[in-house]
C-alpha cells in the first residue's frame, strides 16, 4: 500500500525546444502541504501545468497515483475577466467532474454552490459579474470552485498575488482546513515569510530542484543563494538541457545535504 500521491521521474518540462524545468525526481506524499518557491522563470507554474497535464513532458514523466482527482487553480492573469459571466457561473465549473459539460444541475448542486460561496465569505454574490470583483473577491470565487471539485490533489498557482491581507489569511485558513482533511496540496508562493509560517514542506526550484524537504531546511540561506546563482547563470547562458553533475539538484559541496532534503520531500511528517 503506497502513501505516494505524485511521482516525478527525471521530469523535464518546457515550451517548444526550450526546457523550463529539468530532471526533477522525487515524490509528493499523500496528505502533504508543499510550497513551491523560486525566482520568476524558475519553473514553478510550468511544474503545475505539467502535473495537471496541460503541458506534456519533454522527457521523463509525472505519475499520479490511481484514483487521485486533481483540482487546478491557475494564476489570475490566465483568466479572461472580460468574459460575460457571473460568480455562480464561474463557481459552477467546479461541478463538471461530477456532472459533465452537458449535465443538468440539480437543486442540491445549487445548494452546494451557495455553501461554497459562504465558505469563502461571498454569500449572496451569486449574480455578481466577475468583471466587477476585486482581486481578493475573484480569488475567493476561484477557491469556491476548487471546493466544489472535492479533489484529492489541489494545485494552486500564486493564489495570494494581488489580494488583500484579510483575504490571504482567509485563504490560508481554507488551505489548512484542506490539509486537515488529508488532501494533498501544492501551492506556488512568492512570500517566503508566508511559507515559513504556514507550509511544512517546500520545493525550491531554479529550473532544476535546488532543495526539497522540511521548510526550515530548504529555505536555509545557502540554498537560497545557490538558487539565485543558478538562476542568474541560466539567464546569462541559457544552455540546452543536458544532464550533468547538477542534473538532480545535487551540488558538489552539498550532495549529502540535498539527498537528505530530497528524501524528506518523499515523505516528511506533515506538521
Amino acid at each position: 500500500m503506497t502513501n505516494t500521491c505524485l511521482t516525478f521521474r527525471d521530469l523535464t518540462l518546457g515550451y517548444g525546444s526550450h526546457p523550463a524545468i529539468h530532471h526533477l525526481d522525487g515524490t509528493i506524499r499523500k496528505g502533504s502541504l508543499t510550497a513551491v518557491v523560486g525566482a520568476n522563470g524558475s519553473g514553478k507554474s510550468t511544474l503545475m501545468k505539467g502535473i495537471v497535464g496541460v503541458l506534456k513532458p519533454m522527457a521523463g514523466e509525472v505519475i499520479r497515483a490511481p484514483g487521485v482527482r486533481a483540482a487546478y487553480l491557475p494564476q489570475q492573469s490566465e483568466l479572461d475577466r472580460s468574459f460575460p459571466a457571473r460568480v455562480v457561473d464561474l463557481v459552477s465549473l467546479g461541478l463538471w467532474p461530477r456532472r459533465g459539460l452537458l449535465g443538468r444541475y440539480t437543486r442540491g448542486d445549487r445548494d452546494d454552490v451557495g455553501k461554497a460561496l459562504m465558505a469563502v465569505g461571498l454569500g449572496g454574490f451569486e449574480k455578481r459579474p466577475i468583471d466587477t470583483l476585486s482581486g481578493g473577491q475573484l480569488q475567493r470565487t476561484l477557491f469556491a470552485r476548487v471546493l466544489l471539485q472535492d479533489a484529492d490533489l489541489i494545485l494552486l498557482d500564486e493564489p495570494f498575488n494581488a489580494v488583500d491581507a484579510k483575504t490571504v489569511g482567509d485563504l490560508i485558513a481554507l488551505i489548512k482546513h484542506w490539509h486537515g482533511e488529508e488532501r494533498t496540496i501544492m501551492v506556488v508562493v512568492h512570500d517566503l515569510d508566508l511559507v515559513r509560517q504556514n507550509f511544512p514542506e517546500t520545493l525550491l526550484l531554479a529550473r532544476q530542484p535546488i532543495a526539497w524537504g522540511e521548510t526550515r531546511e530548504t529555505l536555509k540561506p545557502e540554498n537560497l543563494l545557490r538558487a539565485r546563482r543558478f538562476h542568474e547563470a541560466w539567464e546569462e547562458n541559457a544552455p540546452w538541457c543536458e544532464p550533468d553533475e547538477h542534473a538532480h539538484g545535487h551540488d558538489h559541496h552539498d550532495r549529502d545535504h540535498d539527498h537528505h532534503d530530497h528524501q524528506h520531500g518523499v515523505g516528511p511528517r506533515a506538521a
